[in-house]
């Protein structure tokens, strides 16, 4: 059994471990940084963290470029959000989070995409 573990983790992309690293942070963030009480920032890190670590866990289970797309989406969001919803002057703290949580998500997920064995960028 620790055998086909060990051999099933070694082929997958450390992006797609990164990004379900990056997802549960953004899931727990809001407690640790103190803005669990700054309602739609907790709430878009809670449910963005949970969106970017559920693809994460599906690419690792069955990697695809498009789940890297996604992953992307979600990083453009974080970076957006906080003056699309409204808490980027409220809460600083929350905002740059935010912001450089979806820089690292859309940077894994380029990168992703870019060491792919498929390469391939659309279909």
């Amino acid at each position: 059994m620790a055998i086909r573990l060990s051999e099933s983790i070694r082929g997958k992309r450390w992006q797609d471990w990164l990004a379900l690293a990056l997802g549960l942070w953004l899931l727990i963030s809001p407690w640790l940084l103190g803005f669990s009480d700054v309602g739609v920032a907790a709430w878009n890190a809670v449910l963005v963290g949970v969106g970017i670590a559920l693809f994460a866990a599906a690419a690792l289970a069955k990697p695809a470029d498009w789940q890297e797309w996604v992953a992307l989406a979600f990083g453009v969001w974080l970076v957006i959000s906080p003056w699309l919803l409204g808490f980027g002057e409220q809460h600083a703290v929350a905002a740059w989070h935010q912001v450089i949580v979806g820089l690292l998500v859309g940077i894994d997920a380029l990168w992703a995409v870019a060491s792919s064995e498929n390469r391939r960028v659309f279909g």
